[in-house]
């Protein structure tokens, strides 16, 4: 029978009706106005040339792309921009690993704590959202220093001499970035923790499994989605992201973030810019695809 929200189709699933697409209205006109359109914009203008004067010429082209992996003097394959590339996705990874090493454990404890005590635990993992993200990041420039809290309290207790040079380093940065994504992966886990049927465990531990293979062959799977989604939520704004790299990192071992914003604000080459900027949402939708695919198989 037909509803105002749908109608069901030979294979006995709802399909949307008039009243379903006016609710999906809004969002759909958000993503086409902020998503879908400035993504076609991208796309067209990385297949554009620069001007001297820096302006966008609409004559199609591969160069952009092809300036990216390729060398313009000898057409050997590899070049700076490759090379930021590949550091981006190493400080990502890095911070991906951490934030899954740390905050698993965070969750599984928030998950599994007294449902009178789970709002208090979220809210504490929630505070850093409290306050500004440059705020924030300049505390942690104030921390690590070389005059900062960090060198003082160890130069202080005798534990070092002389200061450490802990900021303007790639530790630093991959620290900025854990303090930065650490809660969006949390949340995920957290929720799926929080509906994982406990007798499930208990059984295991009743069949004969000790605590490691529990885990793996229990625990694991069941959070495995929310798993997914943190790495999801943590990977792939930790590639692009500029401001940390740029604030802790001094600048000195660029991101593909950084790339792109000097290409757009300071080059003043936007066609080279956009086809950085696509390469990193292909970047984007291949780590999707891989994610999506691994999830399947292990269904």
């Amino acid at each position: 029978m037909q509803t105002a929200l749908g109608a069901p189709d030979t294979t006995g699933t709802r399909r949307p009706g008039l009243l379903g697409w006016l609710l999906m209205a809004p969002m759909l006109a958000w993503l086409t106005a902020f998503v879908v359109a400035p993504t076609i914009i991208l796309l067209v203008y990385s297949f554009c040339q620069r001007d001297d004067l820096g302006q966008v010429v609409y004559a199609f082209t591969w160069d952009n792309y092809h300036r990216i992996f390729f060398d313009a003097d000898t057409g050997h394959f590899g070049t700076t921009y490759f090379t930021v590339f590949i550091r981006s996705v190493i400080y990502a990874g890095l911070t991906t690993v951490i934030c899954l090493v740390v905050g698993y454990p965070v969750a599984w404890f928030i998950g599994r704590a007294p449902e009178s005590r789970r709002n208090l635990l979220l809210t504490l993992v929630m505070i850093p959202f409290w306050t500004s993200f440059l705020i924030r990041t300049y505390a942690w420039i104030t921390i690590l220093s070389t005059n900062g809290l960090l060198n003082g309290l160890l130069q202080y207790t005798k534990l070092i001499e002389e200061p450490w040079e802990m900021l303007y380093t790639p530790g630093a940065v991959v620290l900025g970035l854990v303090y930065s994504y650490l809660p969006f992966l949390i949340l995920p886990v957290y929720g799926s923790v929080e509906k994982l049927d406990n007798s499930l465990v208990e059984a295991a531990f009743d069949l004969g499994a000790g605590p490691v293979r529990a885990f793996q062959r229990v625990i694991l799977p069941l959070t495995r989605p929310g798993i997914i989604a943190g790495v999801l939520l943590v990977f792939i704004p930790a590639i692009g992201m500029f401001a940390i790299s740029q604030l802790m990192g001094g600048g000195t071992e660029p991101t593909i973030g950084e790339v792109i914003q000097n290409q757009f604000l300071q080059a003043r080459d936007w066609a080279f810019g956009s086809a950085l900027g696509m390469t990193l949402v292909i970047l984007f939708a291949v780590a999707f695809w891989f994610t999506a695919r691994w999830q399947t198989a292990e269904r």
